[in-house]
C-alpha cells in the first residue's frame, strides 16, 4: 500500500511533467512599480498594487509617524478574537467609515478575502437554499459555497439569460436563492453588468452578493468599486471589498443592513474563530480608505492604460479578454505562457503564468495587472516582447 509521503511524491511529479508544478519566488525590495526578483530590478506587472499605494513612500512615513506618536493607539497584535477582547476601537472607525462611503447601514471587516467568502456564504445559506455562481468566480465563492452544504449550480460566465432560466421556479423549491458574482473577474478581467443581476434579484427575490475584490479602488468616483461605476450600490443585498489589493492593506469588509451585520457576528465562523487584525493594520485601512477616495485621476489613467495596452495587443494578433486594468494574453499550452513568461523577464518585464487549475486547461496566460503610476513608456515594449524573437 502507497504512504502518504510516496503518494505526495508521486503527485508532485505529475505536476512537473504537465508544467503546472509551482514553488514560492524569492523576492526582493520594491522601488515604486519596479521590483527585485531574482537578483534584478524588474518591471512588476505581476502585482495588485494598482492605485501605486503601497509604494507610496511618503504616505508610508506619514503614518508610522503618526504610530509612533500615539503608540498606546496602534499595537501591532489584537491578542483576542473580536468577540472576546480583541475589538479595537478602530474596527468601529473603519466600518463606520466604509459604511458611510456606501450609503449602508452597516459594514464588517474581516482578516482576508478568503475568510469573508468561506464565512459569508455559510452562515446565511443552508441545505435548504440555492447558490446560482459565476462559472469563473473565485475560489473562495466556492469554498464557501461548498461548506454552506446549500445546493450550487453554476451559470456560464457572465450569461444571464442562463442565469434566469436557473431562477426561474427557484423560489418555490428553496428557502433563499443567492446570486454570486465578482464585479471585476481576476482572471479574465471582464466585468459584470450589474444592472442586470439588480434586475434579476428583484425579479425573483433573490439574495445578491457582489466581490468587489479587484473592482473596489480601481472602480467609482470616490473608489468604491463597479457598483458605484454603474450606478447599482442600492440593489446589491452584500458588497464584499479587500484592502490587500488597490488598498495596500490587509484584510476585507463587507457592507450591508444593520440585520444582516447582526447575524454574522454571531453565526459567521471565520469572524468568531479568529485572532482580530492587528490594530496597526486597522489604522492603515482607515488611512488608505480615504487617501483613495481622491484618486479619481488615476482610476482615469489606469483604466486608459488598460484599454491601449490590450489593443495593442490585440492588434497583433494575440487572444486577449476584459475591459479593466486586468489584462489578460492566452497562450493555450501552459509550455507556451511559461516561454512567454521568461521571454519577457529576460526583458527586465515580470509577469508571471497562470495555469490550471487556476484558470480552464488550454488557457494558460499571462495576466498583467497594470498600476496608475505607470506611463505608456514604461510598457510599450511589452506587446513586441510577447513574439518569439520579440524586440531585444
Amino acid at each position: 500500500m502507497m504512504n502518504i509521503y510516496e503518494d505526495m511524491s508521486a503527485a508532485l511529479k505529475t505536476l512537473d511533467m504537465q508544467g503546472l508544478l509551482r514553488s514560492l519566488p524569492d523576492i526582493g525590495a520594491r522601488h515604486g512599480a519596479k521590483m527585485e526578483f531574482g537578483g534584478r530590478n524588474m518591471l512588476n506587472l505581476s502585482s495588485n498594487d494598482y492605485l501605486g499605494i503601497a509604494s507610496d513612500r511618503v504616505l508610508k512615513e506619514e503614518y508610522l509617524d503618526k504610530c509612533h506618536r500615539y503608540s498606546q493607539d496602534y499595537w501591532m497584535s489584537s491578542s483576542s478574537s473580536r468577540l472576546l477582547t480583541g475589538n479595537h476601537p478602530l474596527y468601529a472607525a473603519l466600518e463606520q467609515r466604509l459604511a458611510g462611503l456606501y450609503g449602508r447601514e452597516a459594514a464588517l471587516v474581516f482578516n482576508s478575502g478568503y475568510h469573508a467568502n468561506t464565512g459569508i456564504l455559510p452562515a446565511l445559506a443552508g441545505r435548504h437554499d440555492l447558490i446560482l455562481s459565476d462559472r469563473l468566480n473565485h475560489a473562495s465563492i466556492y469554498d464557501g459555497a461548498a461548506i454552506s452544504r446549500a445546493e450550487l449550480r453554476r451559470y456560464r460566465h457572465l450569461d444571464y439569460q442562463h442565469l434566469e432560466s436557473l431562477l426561474e421556479g427557484a423560489g418555490e423549491r428553496y428557502r433563499q436563492v443567492f446570486i454570486v458574482t465578482e464585479s471585476v473577474f481576476s482572471m479574465d478581467g471582464d466585468c459584470a453588468d450589474l444592472k442586470q443581476l439588480v434586475q434579476l434579484r428583484n425579479t425573483y427575490n433573490a439574495m445578491l452578493i457582489v466581490d468587489e475584490a479587484h473592482g473596489a479602488g480601481t472602480f467609482g468616483k470616490l473608489g468604491l468599486g463597479l457598483a458605484e461605476h454603474q450606478g447599482q450600490p442600492e440593489g446589491i443585498d452584500i458588497v464584499v471589498g479587500t484592502f490587500g489589493k488597490a488598498l495596500a492593506s490587509a484584510g476585507a469588509y463587507a457592507v450591508m443592513d444593520a440585520l444582516t451585520r447582526d447575524y454574522l457576528v454571531n453565526t459567521m465562523r471565520p469572524l468568531i474563530f479568529t485572532t482580530a487584525l492587528p490594530p496597526v493594520v486597522l489604522g492603515w485601512s482607515l488611512m488608505v480608505l480615504e487617501k483613495q477616495t481622491g484618486m479619481e485621476a488615476e482610476r482615469a489613467r489606469l483604466q486608459e492604460l488598460g484599454r491601449y495596452l490590450r489593443s495593442e495587443i490585440s492588434d497583433r494578433g494575440f487572444e486577449v479578454y476584459g475591459q479593466s486594468h486586468i489584462v489578460p494574453v492566452v497562450l493555450g499550452s501552459n509550455d507556451a505562457a511559461v516561454a512567454a513568461a521568461d521571454r519577457l523577464r529576460e526583458q527586465g518585464v515580470l509577469v508571471l503564468p497562470v495555469r490550471p487549475p487556476t484558470v480552464p486547461e488550454n488557457s494558460a496566460r499571462l495576466r498583467f495587472s497594470l498600476r496608475s503610476d505607470l506611463a505608456w513608456e514604461d510598457i510599450e515594449r511589452v506587446p513586441e516582447l510577447l513574439s518569439p524573437g520579440g524586440c531585444r
